[in-house]
């Protein structure tokens, strides 16, 4: 089976020399693809990281996998590295390489206002919509369907999928990348009751989008009520995010999934929020920690390398030894009982 996206082949050693990994095997043997370990053709490469997955070696057509140190080759062609999940993220880029043949300039079925800045190699492409004083850098991409509101800026080098909303004022900087179907700075959910029901609250900030940040599709990140929500750079986020108001994400984080973050809420550096994690409003989560899958976090956690989960979070020290204590409680039941009894049957009660 070939993979028919790519039009690159490169020997296992050219490929090793290119992500500095140790080969054993075969120098000359050609790889035009890659696949998963289980599907892979004897033409494509595949990789190992999970030990779960190491079953698949034994049975994978592959012609090379990529392996970490300790791990069994069974016989193929194998491209140590330290880190087997990074080296074939680097073997891909250098498989498939970004397509350098999009064509610039705006499709004649844009509508961009006269006061919006375009670069010269930027691409709008099909249906999009730009309105007064939007601009966009240089090599950035707006697919189809994209619409830029007042003042919105798309820094260089971005690419923008299908059906994006940037609304206004919104700032979006270098090295982005935006999937379809998200929307960039909704009003925030404010209200106040009133005698008349309820009164809304002008969202009146905006999104400012660092460099280098990705995020997934059908993302709802929320202008700030006054003043920025902010995304630090070189965070990703995943899928079906939403980021409420003034919301502050420091640099590097990965946001999972479903997470929920509430309003005003700071978020450190290299904080990871796992799939489906609710995070109250108004706390503080430090840099470097981690919260475990739908983890709900209603209190500040301060800034150091550790792992929180449940709901409320605690330390995953602590969860773990709250387990393990609750495990006993059957058996600790049932001894007193017994011992109810014994005591019962020694009174004569």
């Amino acid at each position: 089976m070939k993979t028919t996206r790519n039009n690159v082949s490169l020997t296992t050693a050219q490929l090793a020399e290119k992500i500095g990994a140790r080969l054993e095997g075969d120098k000359t043997l050609l790889i035009c693809g890659a696949a998963p370990v289980e599907t892979a053709g004897p033409d494509q490469i595949s990789f190992v990281a999970n030990s779960l997955y190491e079953k698949h070696l034994s049975s994978s057509k592959a012609g090379a996998v990529v392996l970490n140190n300790e791990m069994d080759g069974r016989g193929k062609t194998v491209l140590r590295h330290p880190n087997p999940y990074l080296a074939f993220a680097r073997i891909l880029d250098l498989l498939y390489p970004d397509d350098q043949t999009a064509t610039s300039g705006i499709h004649q079925s844009a509508i961009v206002d006269e006061s919006a800045a375009v670069a010269k190699n930027a691409a709008i492409g099909p249906h999009c919509h730009l309105e007064s004083d939007a601009s966009v850098g240089q090599n950035s991409r707006l697919m189809t369907s994209v619409y830029l509101g007042k003042n919105a800026a798309v820094g260089k080098n971005c690419l923008i999928y299908p059906g994006v909303v940037i609304l206004s004022d919104c700032k979006i900087g270098n090295n982005v990348i935006i999937h379809s179907s998200s929307v960039i700075g909704s009003d925030g959910f404010g209200y106040a009751p009133s005698e008349t029901g309820i009164k809304k609250i002008k969202q009146i900030g905006w999104v400012e989008i660092e460099d280098d940040v990705e995020i997934g599709s059908n993302v709802s990140i929320d202008r700030g009520a006054l003043g920025a929500t902010r995304i630090g750079r070189g965070t990703k986020i995943d899928n079906l995010v939403q980021i409420a108001h003034n919301v502050q994400i420091g640099q590097n984080c990965f946001i999972v999934s479903q997470v929920g973050i509430s309003g005003s809420t700071i978020i450190g550096n290299n904080v990871t929020l796992a799939g489906q994690v609710g995070v109250q409003g108004h706390i503080s989560i430090g840099d470097g920690v981690t919260v475990g899958g739908q983890s709900g976090v209603t209190k500040s956690i301060p800034a150091g390398d550790k792992i929180y989960f449940g709901c409320p979070a605690r330390e995953m020290k602590s969860v773990l030894k709250k387990e393990a204590s609750l495990s006993k409680v059957p058996d600790l039941l049932k001894r007193v009982k017994e011992l109810e009894k014994k005591l019962k049957d020694k009174s004569g009660r």
